[in-house]
């Protein structure tokens, strides 16, 4: 495979057969982001579970410490009151019906999250097809489909994400940008590493967490200890 300049100078950094301590990782990664825009810097967790069987998934929600460096724009269906609260405590776009009808006949997805009350979800099911391709649908697991809207929005906007496994067993999820410097990365890599954990289904056997990678948008993967963390 040909690199990109950049790219092989990075790799020439450090050696990728090795599993690094989480600070030194973290200062390569962020030492090899050198793009011209600020990073995203990811954590990559191979699990040693079967993402095929539902008794072994590995899902939920966390909010980062120092969150994403991303504030995310949000969409509330709702009515009432619940709709009033959701605007209230910040949310980007507020409707019901006519939210989705937007969706339908505009094909808008100007919106990064949304959230929806227990009572609108068969309004929201309509269109299930659409939001469900992209990871927008609302659902309980990931604390998008509440009564309690309020909190939901503020979450959101504070830097909640969600960690699911792909269909290879790899969780993949952002922890911050460049710009957090390495601290601020490795209180939220530690945050969500504890989750992970915390979250081992009680079907998994042998080795749970089979590999720690950290990397950023345009640089190199450099890989964690997990022990060490």
């Amino acid at each position: 495979m040909k690199y990109g300049k950049k790219y092989a100078d990075s790799l020439k950094t450090y050696d990728r057969t090795k599993a690094y301590e989480t600070g030194e990782a973290v200062d390569l990664v962020l030492g090899n982001a050198k793009a011209k825009f600020d990073e995203t810097i990811e954590l990559h967790v191979r699990l040693g579970v079967d993402p095929r069987q539902a008794d072994q998934q590995v899902r939920g929600v966390i909010v980062l410490p120092n969150g994403t460096g991303k504030t995310k724009k949000v969409l509330v269906i709702a009515k009432g009151e619940k709709a009033d609260a959701a605007l209230a405590a910040g949310a980007d776009f507020v409707g019901a019906e006519e939210m989705i009808q937007k969706i339908q006949t505009e094909n808008w997805f100007g919106f990064d999250t949304m959230i929806t009350t227990p009572d609108m979800m068969g309004v929201v099911g309509r269109i299930g097809r659409l939001l469900g391709p992209k990871g927008l649908m609302p659902n309980p697991k990931s604390g998008t489909v509440t009564m309690d809207v309020v909190r939901a929005v503020q979450e959101t906007k504070a830097g909640k994400v969600e960690y699911r496994l792909d269909k290879s067993a790899i969780i993949h999820c952002p922890i911050g940008k460049k710009s957090f410097g390495a601290e601020k990365i490795i209180e939220n890599l530690t945050a969500l590493m504890d989750a992970i954990v915390k979250a081992k289904p009680a079907a998994a056997k042998g080795q749970y967490i089979k590999s720690v990678t950290v990397t950023s948008t345009m640089g190199p993967g450099v890989k964690i200890a997990y022990s060490k963390i």
